[in-house]
């Protein structure tokens, strides 16, 4: 069966992988790397990519094809993905939903694909497989590459030959990656933190989903007057995220950044601030006297048993 790769924007080592039939070489390169492939229409192996598709969905894929379709973010998640667990209980993401009873890709046309233009990131990539990885120690997350070779792709027989940072350009890649580095930096984030920050609650998860992919609620949840009376953004930053779809999506990785690992670049209003320290404190007060009075009807149960 052929099977588009999923290509994840976040990987471990690729050296020693556990997967000897997987077609992603366990090589990592960097982008002066000089590769041999080439797709057109004339190849035999045309489509054959888009017949049985798994592709993930970053942000800016799910921005470019519902305006693309001239649909709401949230329109667009409802009729063309579905989303999963990048990992158990945790941050979700989301994949573009095949034809029904098939695998094949809904935009695939017999001339090609029918969004192409808009098409997503992993689709431009191919047959080059983005790793984004962060050590330990580092604060920053760095790019490599790893290439895909499938038995059904005839591409890398083609007599052509490029640096992967030329393939990126060719693909309109460094846009598309520079909207989609927040995003990636948050799921590093999240995974690099592990139990350090624990299990991410349903609110978190909500919050999360709704930043990143479902961008038109998400503006109507900043223009809210609750998100006002907490948040104190100047006026002509504020118009600005709510007119640009780019500017408002990175204010969510950022809006996430701060709610989720508390990294505090959005101001609040002084009292709210204040409020809100008041009810984490009374929440704390109110979990403290939960634990107590179980803790008291815990030790009388046990002297009755006596």
């Amino acid at each position: 069966m052929l099977r588009k790769l999923d290509q994840t924007p976040f990987s471990h080592n690729m050296q020693d992988t556990p997967f000897p039939d997987s077609p992603v070489l366990p090589q990592m390169m960097d982008g002066s790397k000089t590769i041999r492939f080439r797709c057109h229409r004339g190849i035999a192996c045309w489509n054959a990519c888009c017949s049985n598709i798994d592709i993930s969905l970053t942000p800016y894929d799910i921005l470019r094809l519902a305006r693309r379709l001239d649909l709401t973010t949230t329109g667009f998640l409802e009729r063309y993905t579905v989303p999963y667990e990048m990992e158990k209980d945790g941050i979700a993401g989301v994949k573009l939903r095949p034809v029904e009873d098939g695998t094949a890709c809904r935009f695939m046309e017999a001339e090609g694909c029918g969004v192409y233009s808009d098409r997503p990131t992993a689709c431009r990539y191919y047959p080059v497989a983005l790793l984004s990885m962060r050590r330990q120690d580092e604060t920053t997350d760095r790019d490599a590459y790893a290439m895909v070779r499938e038995l059904h792709c005839l591409g890398h027989h083609e007599p052509r030959e490029l640096t992967i940072e030329a393939y990126r350009e060719e693909q309109g890649l460094p846009q598309y990656d520079e909207l989609a580095r927040g995003w990636r930096q948050l799921i590093l984030k999240k995974k690099s933190s592990g139990p350090t920050i624990g299990k991410p609650s349903k609110r978190s998860l909500q919050l999360f989903f709704m930043a990143c992919y479902d961008l038109d609620r998400f503006r109507v949840f900043v223009a809210s007057e609750g998100f006002a009376e907490l948040f104190d953004l100047p006026a002509d930053e504020m118009k600005a995220i709510l007119t640009d779809d780019a500017a408002l999506m990175l204010f969510g990785f950022r809006f996430l950044r701060q709610t989720l690992f508390g990294e505090a670049t959005i101001p609040l209003h002084a009292e709210a601030a204040a409020k809100r320290i008041e009810q984490r404190q009374e929440t704390l007060r109110r979990l403290e006297r939960d634990a107590a009075e179980r803790l008291a009807r815990d030790e009388e149960g046990d002297a009755e048993g006596i």
